[in-house]
């Protein structure tokens, strides 16, 4: 069993498995990590680095992920559930709402929040429904919420995802480890060294392997947003994104960082559709500075 969670939340009949990494007295900071994958994968490097830089760092599992619930009836595949008109399971707002019951829990009124790849789109949703409880968002490789089918077929590197469905591992628990290493190596940055042992450690964390149901991605990927434009959005934004990333192409993080006013759009070179160690320090000035930017401007006064 994976080490067990600070606690669980409700949002209705979802259970949300939620940890608090450390940090308290510093700013609240919501990490959201991508499909399929867990809390696991947050590079514990990473948020040591941030805590060093003033925050207050909680994770969770999505649904359909890690130690949430899960709904395995709903059958959608990842590529097509982007495309399909009906929702598979459940829709953006939901998971959104997921995001603030845990801030409920941990006792935060409002919260910066870091999203990665899937992640970073569920943090922008997170922030255009419940825009008095987001200070600042900060997004690493990820699509933009407004993108409509067109947009994604350009953005998504469909050739890698194809690749990816193709791994085949044994059903086992070495299999399951086999399997989560090479999709980690897969989206690792060409630019920097792949760190086998960082990875195994967070991957020998999941329970089952993350990424082996695809399924479970296809739910998360298909969960339908109705809800307003990042027009509206009006939090200081950072949009982080590696020129090396293997999932999407750059052009999802500018027309990311086109749609929200004011978002600084960072350019990393050699980073791939991961977070390696190099780029802990600057993502979390990254992060801080928009953070510092809330601070100043006239109504969080």
């Amino acid at each position: 069993m994976g080490p067990p969670p600070s606690g669980y939340v409700r949002n209705g009949d979802v259970r949300i498995a939620y940890e608090d990494l450390g940090g308290a007295g510093g700013e609240p900071l919501l990490l959201v990590m991508g499909s399929a994958v867990t809390r696991f994968w947050w590079p514990p490097g990473l948020v040591e680095t941030l805590i060093d830089r003033g925050f207050h760092v909680v994770s969770y599992d999505n649904r359909d992920s890690g130690q949430s619930t899960h709904f395995p009836v709903a059958k959608a595949r990842p590529v097509t559930a982007l495309f399909r008109r009906e929702v598979p399971a459940y829709t953006g707002e939901d998971v959104a709402d997921d995001a603030v019951a845990v801030m409920d829990a941990v006792g935060w009124d409002s919260a910066h929040l870091f999203g990665h790849s899937n992640g970073g789109l569920n943090a922008q949703r997170i922030a255009l429904r419940h825009p008095g409880r987001v200070r600042s968002l900060a997004v690493s490789a990820a699509v933009s919420s407004d993108a409509g089918r067109l947009q994604l077929l350009r953005h998504i590197r469909f050739g890698f995802v194809a690749k990816m469905a193709r791994l085949k591992f044994p059903e086992t628990r070495e299999g399951d480890i086999a399997m989560s290493l090479e999709v980690s190596r897969a989206l690792a940055s060409p630019g920097y060294p792949f760190d086998e042992a960082e990875a195994l450690s967070r991957i020998e964390k999941d329970d089952v392997c993350s990424v082996r149901d695809p399924n479970s991605m296809g739910r998360q990927l298909g969960a339908h947003w109705s809800g307003g434009s990042l027009s509206a959005l009006k939090v200081p934004t950072v949009v982080l994104h590696g020129d090396a990333d293997q999932l999407l192409r750059l052009s999802a993080a500018r027309e990311l960082s086109r749609v929200i006013a004011g978002a600084r759009l960072v350019v990393v070179p050699g980073v791939g559709h991961d977070l390696p160690r190099g780029v802990w320090p600057l993502y979390a000035d990254e992060i801080r500075a928009v953070a510092d930017a809330a601070r100043q401007r006239p109504e969080s006064r």
